[in-house]
């Protein structure tokens, strides 16, 4: 169900979600407010997509603001996408023009669910400090997505605009692989790593923040390489195309064999094979509203960045 709502007001719009709760008996189990930053020139649809797959896990109450012209008519345009329409979720879609793309805050603040997190999602270009944007400032949490934010030097943002409740989907992109580089060690003999070489596409910054991770958890020199790029389309390959991680019996390496499957080679062992492939921006965002409090791996991970070498 779609109702189309053009000049209204936040008022009208809540009139409008508790009428059908009653009138359609739509279900009131939401877990969340997710509150979703947009551009007029983002690709809307596909954000909406990976909001109702999320939905399915993190039953939400989304709240998508899409920011015009600041310069002309204050005009509120909403559209509210319920019931199959919007997957378990109830979605308001909302235009801001004029003025109100200046006060936001204030258009958002008298649909939020009470007693209920709040979560802000940049799907594209995000603010430099999350944390002292008006909608990071009523959000628990702060998602970004570097991959899409080409605005200048994306990890050195993140580092420096961090504050604990930030996180970034380039993050979740590893999380498995982090799972299966952290098991490759976790076998006899135990020694510890005196070196490490990464290498993956040069406008990848998950592989920028892998990285880091293993600086700031191995304490050994961490040579970043870059290889090839991207080219602005995001390959099949998993991100982290070779992981090589040096101790005295010999090294340990994860690497790439094909886009579904990466190989684990560890010194006096057979190969072994793990299921690997990039991860959907739905699958990481899923994974991002599951935990709620601060990521401290994350936040030492930035820190750990300048101890990165770039070859």
């Amino acid at each position: 169900m779609i109702i189309t709502m053009s000049d209204t007001s936040t008022r009208e719009i809540s009139k409008l979600l508790l009428d059908t709760q009653e009138n359609y008996s739509l279900a009131t189990g939401r877990v969340l407010t997710l509150i979703v930053v947009a551009d007029i020139h983002d690709d809307v649809e596909s954000i909406l997509d990976h909001v109702r797959t999320a939905s399915h896990e993190h039953p939400s109450r989304v709240l998508m603001i899409i920011t015009g012209n600041p310069d002309g008519d204050s005009v509120l345009d909403a559209q509210a996408i319920l019931a199959d329409d919007a997957g378990a979720s109830e979605i308001i879609v909302m235009d801001l023009h004029g003025e109100l793309v200046n006060n936001i805050a204030s258009v958002v603040t008298p649909l939020l669910l009470p007693d209920t997190p709040i979560v802000a999602w940049w799907p594209s270009t995000a603010p430099a400090r999350p944390a002292e944007h008006p909608l990071g400032q009523l959000a628990h949490r702060r998602i970004t997505n570097a991959r899409e934010n080409v605005d200048g030097n994306r990890l050195a943002r993140l580092a420096n605009g961090y504050c604990p409740g930030d996180s970034d989907m380039l993050w979740s992109r590893i999380t498995h692989w982090r799972g299966v580089v952290a098991s490759a060690l976790d076998r006899y003999p135990h020694e510890p790593v005196t070196s490490v070489e990464i290498d993956g596409p040069a406008d990848d910054p998950s592989v920028d923040i892998a990285a880091a991770w293993l600086s700031s958890c191995l304490n050994a020199p961490v040579n970043r390489i870059c290889s090839d790029t991207t080219a602005g389309e995001p390959s099949r390959l998993f991100p982290v195309r070779r992981l090589t991680l040096e101790r005295n019996s010999g090294p340990v390496s994860v690497s790439v064999k094909d886009d579904k499957t990466i190989r684990v080679r560890v010194p006096g062992l057979p190969d072994s094979f793990v299921a690997m492939s990039t991860r959907s921006d739905a699958d990481c965002l899923s994974e991002e509203l599951r935990h709620l409090d601060p990521d401290w791996a994350y936040s030492q991970a930035l820190r750990s960045l300048s101890d990165v070498t770039f070859v």
